[in-house]
């Protein structure tokens, strides 16, 4: 059973509330001499403790991706790990569903050799009689390092954020996805490195996976990311050295567009995977980035400093600076009522496409 995910985080809370139970029952009917009666009230205690941590501790993990498997909490993760992950291909991942309609799977991708979570969303019109032969547009999540997919669920209240910019026509229909960007917890940037391919998990992958099991429109114009944090920064990177997969991309208090030395410690594989140097290739997409004024983190300057590298035909909006706010999901939900509108308005309407092979998604129990 995987560390990260629903499954496991709802066994805690199952576990926690039998530990509960059992002890409000056991606690006047456990025999024996007073201190053997005391010793045991003492762990049924300690096993009521233990279970509500548990269940405090995984939603912290899910949430910020402290640990992104056994081996990694356990401390048996090495960077073999990364040429051998295991996972079914994409046209054998099985997606599982929650109670709020978001589609969960787990798969290897072909080309990365990388395995990771990545949550899918359909809005209503995908399953209507009358949009049964449409395909849809895509609008690819990224999270912050560190985090998770489920940081987009927790943080961002998804998917009922988004349902309602759809509902309320502000966002048209689109599928969305949020893949993990740091699979087997190896951040790169969502760069290519010699241990981990996480550009091509993202941009390649991924990708193959939602266009094999759900009715997409697959051209770049059809397809847009947005992120915060690193996620943000991975979205300008990525859309401009994918720019044939992503034709826009928005970037919410991005990190510094120069790239993170911490993270990617080599210069000349940092200096190619930093935006303001591929802004010098001239890729055809349109970014918008914003942030917050008081955002130490990501700063004004980053912005401005992507804004003068551009040419076209790349283009940058005219950026969303807020007056106030953190590096948080306070403020990043401030700016959901405008950025997914201005992606949204970046991306090919849902359409009926002839000569496309139907598609299935497969869905378990």
């Amino acid at each position: 059973m995987s560390l990260t995910g629903s499954t496991f985080f709802y066994l805690m809370i199952t576990a926690t509330v039998l530990a509960m139970l059992a002890t409000l029952l056991a606690w006047g009917r456990i025999p024996g001499p007073k201190p053997l009666r005391w010793f045991s009230r003492v762990v049924l205690i300690a096993i009521c403790q233990i279970t509500a941590i548990a269940v405090v501790a995984t939603w912290i993990n899910n949430s910020y991706g402290l640990y992104s498997s056994w081996n990694d909490l356990l401390g048996d993760d090495n960077d073999s790990v990364a040429a051998a992950m295991p996972g079914p291909p994409a046209n054998r991942a099985v997606f599982t569903q929650s109670s709020d309609g978001m589609l969960e799977t787990y798969f290897r991708g072909k080309y990365s050799k990388l395995s990771g979570e990545v949550l899918v969303w359909t809005p209503p019109q995908y399953n209507e009689a009358q949009y049964r032969t449409y395909r849809f547009p895509v609008m690819m999540l990224l999270h912050g390092v560190p985090g998770s997919p489920s940081s987009w669920v927790e943080g961002g209240n998804l998917p009922a954020s988004i349902a309602r910019l759809m509902s309320s026509g502000e966002v048209k229909p689109a599928i969305v996805v949020v893949p993990v960007i740091d699979p087997g917890g190896v951040d790169t940037d969502c760069s290519n490195t010699s241990t981990h391919e996480n550009a091509t998990w993202l941009a390649e992958d991924v990708p193959e996976l939602i266009n094999n099991q759900f009715r997409t429109l697959t051209e770049a114009k059809a397809w847009g990311l947005i992120g915060f944090s690193t996620g943000g920064l991975c979205s300008v990177k990525l859309s401009m050295q994918y720019p044939k997969t992503f034709a826009s991309a928005v970037a919410m208090d991005a990190d510094p567009f120069s790239g993170d030395p911490s993270v990617l410690s080599n210069p000349a594989v940092r200096k190619v995977n930093s935006p303001l140097w591929l802004a010098k290739q001239r890729p055809d997409v349109s970014l918008f980035l914003a942030t917050s004024a008081q955002d130490r983190f990501s700063t004004v300057a980053n912005i401005t400093a992507l804004q003068r590298a551009v040419k076209f035909p790349t283009t940058v909006a005219p950026p969303l600076v807020l007056a106030q706010g953190g590096h948080n999901w306070g403020t990043w939900q401030r700016m959901f009522p405008v950025v997914f509108p201005w992606l949204s308005d970046h991306l090919d309407d849902a359409r009926t496409v002839t000569g496309k092979p139907q598609t299935k998604t497969k869905i378990g129990r």
